[in-house]
């Protein structure tokens, strides 16, 4: 197993957070009749890369942080939606919280954030940046916040940030650029 910088390819150093990628008797060899699959999962050296983003410590444990597909890149600076929704879990006022990037003309992305609040607060989205300011990176702040009812999950219970991302887009007049 190896933790790769999904921005370099480079192997990451202990600590950091990368792609957790796997090779071994136990890993697949690739999909069966498929092989534009299996180049996509598989690399030249049998590695198979999983799409999940975690850190190895010194003992090589690993510790599973999120998603590559998650990830947003802010102007350059890697942000990891599950440490920013970790830090705003631990303001009073939020019950259920989803972080994901929207398209920026001058950033390429930005930080949205779908709040469920608990009963009997009412804090704004300026509070709620207020709270994160000192605490975390400035980038990592989320730029839009909305407060919902609740969040599109699948019947399985895992939140659709698509459908999130779709909505802020079209409710903020947003223009996704491709960039290839």
């Amino acid at each position: 197993m190896r933790i790769v910088d999904p921005a370099t390819g480079d192997v990451a150093p202990v600590g950091a957070t990368g792609e957790i990628q796997t090779r071994g008797y136990s890993v697949m060899l690739g999909y069966w009749a498929d092989d534009a699959n299996t180049a996509e999962a598989i690399d030249a050296d049998g590695y198979m890369h999983t799409g999940d983003l975690g850190t190895l410590d010194t003992e090589g444990f690993c510790n599973i942080v999120g998603r590559v597909k998650d990830m947003v890149i802010r102007g350059g600076e890697n942000v990891y939606p599950r440490e920013v929704e970790e830090f705003l879990y631990r303001h009073p006022a939020v019950q259920t919280v989803q972080v994901f990037g929207v398209p920026d003309a001058a950033l390429g992305e930005e930080l949205a954030a779908w709040i469920v609040l608990r009963a009997d607060h009412n804090p704004t989205a300026e509070d709620l940046r207020a709270f994160c300011k000192g605490q975390i990176a400035h980038f990592k702040i989320p730029r839009y916040v909305e407060f919902v009812d609740e969040v599109p999950m699948t019947v399985t219970g895992k939140a659709q940030k698509f459908r999130m991302r779709a909505a802020m887009i079209e409710k903020l007049g947003l223009v996704e650029v491709k960039t290839a």
